[in-house]
């Protein structure tokens, strides 16, 4: 399949992109830019910025579309949470979005990490909004209690593709049990902005993007991030189809008509590309 004229992005590794690299690497700390093979990685760290993956490198999950690596992880790091503060602290970050792989090895799937992370970068660099893009807890409401307690004021959780393609594209998640994480999240804290993303050219038809979309609207989803799949490597699923700018921006309308508080969508967009910007404005209304 022809790579479109629209998905050709300048690479310019100016700016602080070498500092930026520098401290996480001397901070021994994962980015899902990185690990993700993110394609917008060279210009968020060029603006001093990067998204936070706790819990190692290694996913317990293996699905089709993701680079991320999986097999067996290592122990939890108790040191992780101070440095990814002092990492927020150094580039002085003002929103700050903290990740995860799936850690369906450990009790709690990872939630206690994710509570200390939010917690010790909160101590350290007060005045900071904190989105956290967690996994699905394999459907523990105690684990995501742990979470929603901790008080972020973002919390994010993908669909990333349409339920018809989760037995190829997501084996071991649910699509429903991905919705009532959402659901519970609104229902525990109605302060807290929902926020979930999807993937397009992986073979949905329009009508499964709408009916997600409705889903999302259906448990209080406040924010929406659309996308393009671009294949990390030949051992991931192929591309279906390269969604043109024009009906991204249609999918952008119509996500704005059904009451989305705020869409991005674009070929380039990701979950945590330029994160505060999207969401900045409903936080002070939520504050």
């Amino acid at each position: 399949m022809m790579f479109p004229k629209w998905l050709t992005k300048r690479v310019n590794f100016t700016g602080r992109f070498k500092a930026t690299e520098t401290l996480l690497k001397g901070l021994n700390l994962n980015t899902v830019c990185e690990s993700a093979g993110c394609p917008n990685r060279p210009e968020c760290f060029g603006e001093g910025t990067a998204t936070f993956m706790i819990l190692g490198d290694v996913c317990t999950r293996d699905c089709s579309f993701c680079a991320v690596g999986n097999g067996f992880p290592l122990p939890i790091d108790p040191g992780e949470p101070l440095r990814i503060a002092r990492a927020v602290h150094s580039l002085g970050l003002r929103h700050v979005v903290i990740t995860s792989v799936t850690r369906d090895d450990l009790p709690d799937g990872g939630a206690l990490q994710f509570a200390r992370t939010i917690h010790q970068v909160r101590s350290l660099n007060p005045g900071v909004s904190i989105e956290t893009l967690i996994p699905d807890f394999q459907g523990s409401t105690e684990a995501l209690l742990l979470v929603i307690e901790a008080r972020p004021e973002v919390i994010g959780h993908n669909l990333e593709t349409v339920p018809s393609l989760y037995n190829s594209i997501r084996p071991q998640a649910d699509y429903h049990r991905s919705l009532e994480l959402l659901k519970f999240v609104k229902l525990t804290n109605p302060a807290v902005l929902t926020k979930s993303g999807i993937m397009l050219g992986l073979g949905e038809s329009e009508e499964e993007v709408i009916e997600v979309m409705t889903d999302l609207r259906k448990v209080g989803c406040d924010c929406l991030t659309i996308g393009q799949y671009l294949r990390p490597s030949r051992m991931h699923v192929e591309v279906e189809e390269y969604v043109s700018p024009e009906r991204f921006e249609r999918f952008k309308r119509t996500a704005h008509d059904m009451g989305f508080s705020r869409v991005a969508s674009a070929p380039f967009v990701r979950s945590s590309y330029k994160a505060g910007e999207l969401v900045g404005g409903l936080l002070r209304s939520f504050s």
